[in-house]
């Protein structure tokens, strides 16, 4: 690891930590509205992240296309890495499922339902218009194509602007002559969008210090007691997954769990502080490159992909939430619903936005496809805002640990 990645993350570290204990403190005194006068500080320093992700995201999936060389190397990339998230989501979920089933959190709670006074009346004209099973395969299959490139850009629709990215680059490939002068501004496009990066990252202990005050500050430990058990399921099965994750990468990677943990010690921090897989995107592409030795081509378009469509944690966890809020609410689950969980977590999390509570809108769809209450949602607002931390940093690690296996697969197939 190079030194200044390495004191990168240890900055970030003692500011999340002593985000945490001041935040804490502030909460005991009863000054959490306080943390309001510090917020836009962290709320900067995410907007900035957000700010270079069209330019990085866009340039760097057409230059990956253009770098592969041939189309054929592009195919192989593109079916190792989907069918890799797709197998780690699907494990996701079922460690969840088992999890929750061995712990059964939501027997004898009496939580009632007052929390759903807490949906805000996006979120509940959002949970309302979900749809279900098929119409939500269906859905993320439509929506992954942009009827307008330009909209998408200006929206920062990440999937769709992966997806044109993709069609942009595989036509520059066959017509490498006609492309030259597109492909060397893109080229450029994407270097200037990693020197913005590292720029910002100065100022990411900062960010990520006050975002730490105002979470801890605003609801310290009072919501984590009450639903305890629910929180320690999700924690043991995202910390399974999370082991799982680190056990394959050791494997393939041929390194010692440390080494590759020290790697991505900075996205890890920042994902666990921003509960933002996308905000993040730009320090996981730097710290696989320069920190774990992956091809920049394959970090260039596995990892933007794996942001979009690979959310481990997320799965897990609405699994878990699902049983939980059929546990709380006395509703026994048949194997069979048990089994369109699995199915629908798996598909939901694929359609989930990279930023911080995505999972609650995507929950409807696996509420829905049960028939349980919606209303449950409101049963776990309370500590989203914690586990979304958690969750978020397993869905880095996967994306991450996605990248070194698909990486290595193609060293093995190649030689090189």
């Amino acid at each position: 690891m190079q030194e200044s990645s390495k004191k990168e993350a240890q900055r970030i570290g003692f500011a999340m930590i002593g985000g945490l204990i001041i935040g804490l403190i502030i909460h005991q005194f009863g000054l959490g509205s306080y943390s309001e006068y510090i917020k836009p500080l962290g709320t900067i320093f995410i907007r900035l992240l957000k700010m270079v992700i069209v330019p990085l995201v866009f340039s760097s999936i057409y230059m990956s296309m253009i770098n592969l060389g041939t189309p054929e190397a592009l195919g192989s990339m593109g079916r190792k890495a989907v069918g890799y998230y797709f197998l780690t989501t699907c494990i996701a979920v079922f460690f969840g499922i088992i999890f929750v089933n061995l712990i059964n959190p939501g027997v004898g709670a009496d939580l009632g339902t007052q929390g759903l006074q807490g949906l805000s009346a996006e979120m509940a004209t959002k949970v309302s218009e979900q749809k279900g099973l098929y119409q939500t395969i269906l859905g993320v299959l439509i929506d992954a194509i942009p009827s307008n490139p330009a909209a998408a850009l200006a929206n920062a629709t990440v999937l769709q602007i992966i997806v044109f990215a993709i069609f942009m680059g595989v036509v520059a490939l066959y017509n490498q002559e006609k492309s030259a002068p597109i492909s060397k501004v893109m080229g450029s496009l994407e270097e200037m969008s990693l020197a913005l990066t590292h720029a910002i990252m100065k100022f990411a202990p900062i960010g990520i210090f006050v975002l730490m005050i105002d979470v801890m500050a605003r609801s310290g430990f009072t919501a984590i007691v009450s639903l305890s058990k629910y929180i320690a399921t999700v924690l043991l099965g995202l910390l399974c997954h999370a082991v799982f994750l680190l056990f394959v990468a050791c494997t393939r990677a041929k390194r010692s769990p440390l080494y590759i943990l020290k790697g991505l010690s900075a996205p890890l921090f920042t994902a666990f502080s921003t509960s933002s897989s996308a905000a993040t995107l730009p320090i996981t592409m730097a710290s696989v490159e320069e920190n774990l030795g992956v091809k920049k081509e394959t970090a260039k378009f596995v990892l933007p992909l794996g942001a979009t469509i690979n959310m481990d944690g997320t799965a897990l966890y609405e699994s878990v939430a699902a049983i939980f809020i059929a546990q709380a609410y006395g509703i026994d689950l048949t194997l069979a619903q048990q089994v369109i969980i699995f199915m629908t977590a798996s598909l939901a999390a694929i359609g989930a936005a990279a930023i911080p509570g995505a999972g609650l809108i995507t929950m409807s769809i696996v509420l829905g496809a049960v028939g349980l209450p919606l209303e449950g949602i409101g049963l776990i607002l309370a500590v989203d805002r914690l586990l979304d931390m958690f969750r978020t940093t397993v869905n880095v690690f996967g994306d991450a640990v996605g990248t070194l296996v698909v990486d290595s697969l193609l060293k093995d197939e190649t030689g090189k």
